[in-house]
């Protein structure tokens, strides 16, 4: 049982109360990343004005949130899953 100053765990799935120690729970870590492959440039991109490219990318990123910003590079997510609901994501883990 956890004691009084420790947050309780639930599964991230159904919301089971999770109890550490019991070996009935998961714990899945996810990390993604966007393409690491340096991008190809063409004779037409070096030939293009690079303060009028910046000045189009900050437009294009005013309305972004810092986090919808960084999501767009790195990634990282903790799932807590009970057994059951593991089971099932394991053998599906894109849901299609």
């Amino acid at each position: 049982m956890a004691s009084p100053d420790e947050s309780p765990v639930f599964c991230d799935r159904c919301s089971t109360v999770l109890t550490p120690g019991r070996g009935s729970f998961y714990v899945v870590k996810v990390e993604a990343m966007g393409d690491p492959t340096p991008p190809a440039f063409t004779e037409a991109h070096l030939s293009r004005d690079v303060g009028r490219e910046i000045d189009r990318l900050i437009h294009r990123m005013r309305d972004m949130t810092e986090q919808e910003l960084m999501d767009q590079v790195y990634r990282r997510l903790v799932l807590y899953l009970c057994n059951p609901c593991y089971r099932v994501w394991i053998e599906n883990p894109t849901g299609s």
